[in-house]
């Protein structure tokens, strides 16, 4: 059996693409050692300056690891993204496709082929996936593209326009994962909260909260990348009024300084925004998650202090921030950049303002009982097991160690109710109290 090696770099939708290139090559025995690989694929992202170099690194790196006569594929954003310069520059790599054929790997190796569609990948029926890094739970992509016009962003240039899956074929991957022994997923999208406008239909991401609660089996579910234009209030309440989504709620903001909103392209400002944010955090057990962006052209210092004092007295569960990346193809590319110097004074001073809030938000879970997923050997080692607070998303939110146990062995993929006894450098320590029963 010939060996494969992938590497998945970028977002998780990134991952669900690369799931769908190993259900197409099932019949490759999966390996850890690039060495010993017949097929090496890389998997891309294009998104900022610092995705596009690691993904330009790792392809060297494996190229330089491979044996003779192995096959280098490259695939992904980056790809679709820089096509015609990667494959002038990028002698070392065999064969190239972009994002509209991962359905096709198989079929590319056997011809040893350049693939390049005109139009992205979009998951249908019957599609085989193999699900990577966990046993129970997975990631469901609902559609693929983006309509917003957010001036730093160029995802549409290479995504382009939104591209819904029929809410039949998304209940149909759940029933198999299901199956299969899953029972924990996380909807994402570019912008899921737009899911079915391109069908015309405004209420999309409610009428697929109706059809996934009706499917059994589901312990737990959540929606990532909510864009604030496209939240209604109507689907924030569906969201709390579910009894399979948690409440987790999470909408990359950008920024909240009105004039940054309107140079960003963001579409909403500061008032509405924070009303939404006022109905998400009003819910039982709430988790909010966002993201900034420092240092966009235009940020001035009244704006940044603004950011800064919002982050300070909001409260978020979690917060991401990036250094602005100057991208083609996005109309910020040739507005009067804010100094680097400048960026990175300002990325020191919110990353100790986030550092604080995260801090907050773990400290006060110490004293509470949740619902916890155990995942496997944790960060620590062998004395403690790792799990995921059911709330959480997969990777991202933390993680749980868990030293003592009242109901016996802990098993990987089963819920516990666990007592979270303290915080230890934003790790929560928890005592598992009993197993939750699995029907």
């Amino acid at each position: 059996m010939s060996k494969l090696f992938l590497m998945s770099l970028g977002c998780n939708k990134n991952l669900v693409d690369s799931e769908i290139m190993l259900g197409r090559l099932s019949t490759y025995e999966l390996c850890d050692d690039p060495s010993k690989a017949d097929v090496l694929i890389v998997n891309t992202c294009g998104f900022i300056n610092s995705a596009k170099q690691e993904s330009i690194h790792t392809i060297l790196d494996l190229h330089h690891q491979r044996k003779k006569e192995s096959l280098l594929i490259v695939t992904g954003c980056l790809m679709q993204r820089y096509r015609e310069e990667l494959i002038k520059e990028l002698p070392e790599v065999d064969l190239f496709t972009g994002v509209g054929d991962y359905e096709r790997i198989d079929e590319m190796i056997l011809k040893k082929t350049n693939l390049f569609s005109n139009s992205t990948y979009l998951q249908g029926k019957n599609s085989k996936r193999i699900i990577t890094g966990s046993n129970s739970h997975a990631f469901i992509k609902i559609a693929e593209g983006c309509n917003q016009k957010c001036s730093f962003c160029a995802i549409p240039s290479f995504k382009g326009k939104l591209k819904s899956r029929d809410i039949s074929s998304v209940i149909e991957e759940l029933e198999e994962l299901i199956a299969k022994g899953y029972k924990d997923f996380s909807f994402i999208a570019q912008d899921t909260s737009s899911y079915l406008f391109d069908q015309g239909q405004k209420d999309g991401l409610i009428r697929l909260i109706d059809a996934v609660e009706k499917v059994k089996g589901i312990k737990a579910a959540r929606i990532l990348y909510l864009y604030p234009t496209s939240v209604s209030e109507a689907l924030i309440k569906r969201i709390i009024d579910s009894a399979i989504f948690v409440n987790y709620f999470d909408m990359p903001l950008q920024h909240i300084s009105n004039d940054m909103l309107k140079v960003m392209k963001r579409g909403m400002n500061q008032e509405k925004l924070k009303k939404l944010l006022t109905l998400m955090k009003s819910a039982p057990d709430s988790f909010l998650r966002t993201g900034f962006i420092i240092g966009h052209p235009g940020e001035s210092d009244a704006d940044f202090e603004e950011l800064c004092e919002f982050i300070k007295d909001f409260g978020f569960d979690r917060v991401s921030v990036f250094a602005y990346s100057k991208e083609e193809n996005t109309s910020a590319f040739d507005m009067e950049q804010v100094p680097f110097k400048v960026i990175n004074k300002r990325l020191k001073l919110i990353e100790q303002i986030v550092g604080e809030t995260i801090k907050k938000s773990f400290e006060k879970e110490v004293g509470r009982k949740r619902l916890v997923v155990c995942t496997g050997e944790s960060s620590e080692g062998e004395f403690f097991i790792a799990g995921k607070d059911l709330r959480w998303d997969r990777g991202i939110d933390g993680e749980i160690l868990i030293n003592e146990s009242e109901c016996g062995k802990l098993e990987m993929g089963q819920i516990y109710e666990c007592e979270i006894i303290q915080n230890v450098d934003n790790k929560l320590v928890a005592k598992a109290l009993r197993k939750i029963d699995a029907a």
